[in-house]
């Protein structure tokens, strides 16, 4: 079953490579992983999506948990949350139903990013199975070219991001 991951890890080399480590050495296969920095330069959100058994998703979020530069691993599988992955599309289709594309373009809330005598290069947002629907229908119009970012996800919860604060130790 496909678990949604939201980390909040130190903005440092390595963070990745520990994650992702932890779910490779456990045979796990990661579908997405999207990373960016939040508004504090030195924080990141990283959003993965990897295909984890059910019975095991909540030893996979304490694991997480106790890596180094993870301040916090949380399932947002189950979750109130919202889940919103793009997709840019390459569509080259002929003259004669460039107009059709546009209307379905627009059904499915989809915008022109570039056009020329080929065809259209359309960004459309949503959740994944939306964009698998768009991405059908494209096919039926010519050849297409897909590119997409993988999932983002926030958790609508009201819970507070609770750290621990860092433990002094005196120098030797």
């Amino acid at each position: 079953m496909l678990q949604i991951i939201s980390l909040l890890v130190e903005n440092k080399p390595g963070a990745l490579m520990r994650i992702t480590g932890l779910l490779s050495q456990r045979g796990y296969n990661i579908e997405s992983l999207t990373v960016a920095r939040t508004l504090d330069p030195q924080l990141s959100r990283m959003t993965i999506v990897v295909d984890v058994d059910s019975t095991l998703r909540q030893q996979v979020i304490k694991q997480m948990n106790k890596l180094v530069n993870v301040l916090q691993a949380v399932d947002l599988t189950e979750s109130p949350a919202v889940r919103r992955e793009m997709v840019l599309v390459r569509v080259r289709t002929a003259q004669e139903t460039r107009t059709a594309v546009l209307k379905e373009a627009e059904i499915f809330s989809a915008r022109v990013v570039d056009s020329s005598t080929e065809g259209f290069a359309l960004e459309a947002t949503g959740d994944p199975e939306k964009l698998d629907e768009f991405i059908d229908v494209m096919q039926s119009y010519g050849e297409i070219e897909i590119t997409r970012s993988g999932v983002v996800a926030v958790s609508l919860e009201s819970k507070k991001l609770k750290l621990q604060p860092p433990v002094l130790t005196e120098a030797r």
